[in-house]
């Protein structure tokens, strides 16, 4: 089976233990990114297995009508960048575990580093010394102060954990069935979604992206908060507004962002306006970017070809295709 892998920009699969798995397979892997249809199409022509990275590259309709090859595509996770309807009319089977064994320690990880970076406002101290100018502000403490997680997930507990070693308090807000499960495990659930926002120094945003969470975080959410609060995100820049963080950043309320996902990546464009914000610190969508997170996932994504290849299939999204 011939098995082409996308966007592995620093050539890391290839070192780590999961790769083991496709030995015996006709394996490519792609380290650089092609947004190109037609050029794309022709880099995949004799594929049958198309591994993703995340979302890294977009799956059209008119990338499949291409593929006249291809039969599975194996990932992890959500999948809004895939088009499933597009799969099912060609006869491509899409597998994705969907939740996995483990929290995505990687991402709760860099979701409290940027907790701390901005609540002490690492980048600029940083780049105030090295340019020899030394102290620039005054931080805040985390103790003591609020800790708002919205969506009751697993790497928002890992989060939860982080903030009640560090003398935190934790209130959650999520969707009713969230809110009712963190009651139940004793949970402090905010007296209301205004609530959540206006009494929290830091919101912290883990929801993943569907149809109906698509811009959840509001512009009224945002404005509720205090000039002194932070807000984070490191699930998808899609769950907010267009153009509300920006606008709140503007306004004062939060009055600073940490962000790790934006709606166009890479982001790679200095002038950006979101980008620019002083108020604003910046990742390149790192949150799951580490060897052994990588590991965990792409073992599962492996497991998917392998039992493909076996003939018994796992985590399948559109079924149907076997039957037609």
């Amino acid at each position: 089976m011939k098995v082409h892998i996308l966007d592995d920009w620093f050539d890391t699969l290839r070192g780590l233990p999961c790769f083991a798995k496709l030995q015996g397979l006709d394996v490519t892997v792609w380290t650089d990114h092609c947004d190109d249809v037609a050029a794309l199409a022709g880099r995949l022509q004799d594929a049958e297995v198309l591994v993703l990275f995340r979302e890294r590259t977009q799956i059209t309709r008119a990338l499949l009508e291409r593929l006249s090859n291809l039969k599975l595509i194996s990932q992890r996770s959500a999948y809004p960048h895939v088009d499933v309807a597009a799969c099912s009319d060609h006869g491509v089977l899409l597998c994705s575990n969907m939740h996995g064994g483990a929290p995505a320690y990687a991402a709760a990880e860099l979701t409290w580093a940027l907790i701390m970076s901005g609540m002490r406002d690492l980048p600029a101290q940083m780049v105030s010394t090295k340019a020899g100018r030394w102290q620039v502000g005054v931080g805040k403490t985390l103790r003591g102060r609020t800790l708002g997680l919205y969506g009751y997930g697993r790497i928002a507990k890992t989060v939860a954990g982080y903030a009640q070693a560090f003398g935190m308090q934790v209130q959650w807000w999520a969707s009713e069935e969230g809110r009712a499960r963190a009651a139940a495990d004793g949970a402090a659930v905010a007296a209301s979604r205004a609530a959540f926002f206006a009494s929290s120094d830091v919101v912290s945003l883990h929801v993943r992206l569907k149809p109906e969470t698509k811009g959840i975080i509001t512009s009224v959410d945002l404005a509720t908060m205090q000039p002194g609060a932070l807000f984070v995100n490191t699930s998808r820049a899609g769950l907010i507004a267009p153009g509300a963080l920006l606008a709140a950043l503007q306004a004062g309320r939060p009055g600073k962002a940490a962000v790790d996902v934006f709606e166009t990546e890479p982001m790679r464009d200095p002038d950006d306006p979101l980008l620019r914000h002083p108020n604003l610190i910046a990742t390149p969508h790192i949150g799951f970017v580490t060897e052994d997170e990588f590991d965990l996932q792409f073992s599962d994504i492996f497991d998917q070809v392998v039992a493909y290849a076996a003939g018994a299939p796992t985590h399948m999204i559109n079924p149907e295709v076997l039957a037609s």
